[in-house]
């Protein structure tokens, strides 16, 4: 899960119709699981709209479908 930390933020890399994503869409991480009996290693992953509704949680299982990203603000 090497990259992936609760608060940060993901790009999809695969169409999720079923939640009404798609490739390339923006989240951010809620909560990492690590792999154990209960639950594969993986993340929540919310997705919102402009305004800051939330359009899905994914859960993630298979962490090849998103990558994390490296934002860096500065002020202007």
């Amino acid at each position: 899960m090497e990259g992936i930390k609760t608060l940060g933020v993901v790009a999809l890399l695969t169409d999720k119709p079923e939640a009404g994503l798609k490739r390339g869409d923006v989240g951010t991480v809620v909560e990492v699981f690590e792999d154990n009996e209960q639950h594969p290693g993986g993340c929540i992953v919310e997705f919102v709209d402009e305004s800051g509704k939330v359009l899905a949680l994914l859960d993630v299982t298979n962490l090849s479908e998103v990558v994390p990203l490296n934002l860096k603000l500065h002020a202007a």
